[in-house]
C-alpha cells in the first residue's frame, strides 16, 4: 500500500512520514517547501502536480494547509487556493485513481464561535454534533473542504474520513496575556484537560482512520486528548476550574506547586473524543493524568515523536509581538 502524505515538511506531515517509514510502508511526502521527509516539492493547488503525485497511491493523508497563524500574513484568496482548491484537486485525482481511503486533517477551529458560550453560561461540551460557526478565513476554508470531502464520499464513492484535530503545535500561544501569565509548558499541560492532543496520538488516529475508511465510507471525528470531565462539571468548570480538576486529578496540585505552575481559573470548552475511541478503536496514550506522571518523574511532557519533530514555526521571519501576528489579514 502506498501512502501519499501532503504537507510533509510540516509538523503533522513529518510525523506521518516518519511513522510510516519506521513501519516500512511505501510513502510519498509532498510539500511546497523542501524538507527531510518531503520527496517531491510542489503545490497541491497545481492540478498537474497532484495528478503526477497520485499515481500508484492507495491512501491519501491530507495534512497540508494554510493555518490560523497565516491569517494575518496571507490573503483570503491564498487560503481558498490551498485549503479549498488544493483539497478539491486531491479529491478529484484520488477519486479518478480509485484510492481506497482519503483522510482529511481538519481542525477544531471549524467550530469557531460555537466554542465559547456567553460569560454566564457553562463551558461548552463539544462533540461532532455541534454546528460549526467559523470566525475567520481559516475556519471557513477548512469547513468548506470538509463539505467537499463529504460530497466526494457520497457522489464519487471515495471512502473519506475527516479528523477535526485539536491543538498539537509546539509554538508559544499567540495570546500575549497568556504568555505573560503562565510558563509555556504550564499552558500546554493545562490544555491537555480540554483542547490539546499529542502528535503521536494524532498520527495513530490517522492510520486507524485509513484502515476504517473503506467500511465507514464517510465520518467525522474529534481528535483530542481524553478529558477527565463530565457534563455535570461544566458549570463549575467555567467558574472554578482548579476545584473541578482537583476533584478528578487530586495529585496535580503538589506537582504544580513544585514547578510554580497555576491551573487556569476557568475553562470555556471541552472537546470530546468518545466517537473516535468507539468507532476507530483509537486509544490516545497522552492525557493530563499520564503527562502528570511524566512530570513527577522529571521527564518531558511531550512524546518522543513530538520531541523529535520539535518546533518549525509558521513563517520565514520573526515578529516582535509574538510567535505570529494576530489580525484579520490582508484582503
Amino acid at each position: 500500500m502506498t501512502f501519499l502524505v501532503t504537507g510533509s515538511s510540516g509538523h503533522l506531515g513529518e510525523a506521518l512520514v516518519r511513522t510510516l517509514q519506521a513501519r516500512n510502508c511505501d510513502v510519498l511526502g509532498i510539500d511546497i517547501l523542501p524538507g527531510a521527509f518531503t520527496h517531491r516539492v510542489g503545490s497541491i493547488a497545481n492540478r498537474d502536480f497532484v495528478h503526477r503525485s497520485m499515481q500508484g497511491v492507495a491512501t491519501v493523508l491530507h495534512a497540508a494547509t494554510l493555518h490560523k497563524p497565516h491569517v494575518a500574513t496571507h490573503s483570503r484568496q491564498a487560503f481558498v487556493d490551498v485549503n479549498i482548491t488544493g483539497t478539491l484537486n486531491l479529491l478529484e485525482e484520488a477519486a479518478a485513481a480509485g484510492v481506497a481511503a482519503f483522510i482529511y486533517t481538519s481542525t477544531t477551529s471549524v467550530f469557531g464561535d460555537a466554542l465559547i458560550p456567553p460569560a454566564n453560561e457553562p463551558a461548552a461540551w463539544v462533540t461532532e454534533s455541534v454546528t460549526p460557526v467559523p470566525k475567520n478565513i481559516y475556519g471557513a476554508t477548512k469547513a468548506a473542504a470538509e463539505d467537499l470531502c463529504q460530497l466526494f464520499a457520497r457522489n464519487q464513492s471515495l471512502p473519506t474520513i475527516v479528523l477535526r484535530v485539536s491543538r498539537f503545535f509546539p509554538e508559544a500561544d499567540d495570546n500575549a496575556e497568556l504568555r505573560d501569565a503562565y510558563a509555556d509548558a504550564n499552558v500546554k499541560v493545562n490544555e491537555f484537560l480540554y483542547r490539546r492532543v499529542d502528535i503521536e496520538d494524532v498520527v495513530e488516529a490517522h492510520l486507524l482512520a485509513a484502515a476504517q475508511a473503506p467500511a465507514a465510507r464517510f465520518a467525522k471525528y474529534i481528535i483530542s486528548a481524553t478529558s477527565p470531565f463530565s457534563p455535570e462539571d461544566l458549570a463549575e468548570l467555567r467558574r472554578h476550574a482548579p476545584q473541578v480538576v482537583r476533584h478528578h486529578v487530586p495529585d496535580y496540585e503538589p506537582e504544580y506547586a513544585r514547578r510554580g505552575w497555576t491551573m487556569f481559573a476557568g475553562i470555556d470548552r471541552v472537546y470530546i473524543n468518545e466517537r473516535a475511541r468507539l468507532e476507530l478503536g483509537w486509544r490516545p496514550r497522552h492525557d493530563f493524568r499520564s503527562i502528570l506522571t511524566r512530570l513527577e518523574a522529571d521527564r518531558d511532557f511531550r512524546s518522543t515523536l513530538a520531541q523529535a519533530i520539535g518546533s518549525k514555526g509558521y513563517h520565514d521571519r520573526s515578529f516582535a509581538d509574538g510567535p505570529y501576528p494576530v489580525g484579520h489579514g490582508p484582503s
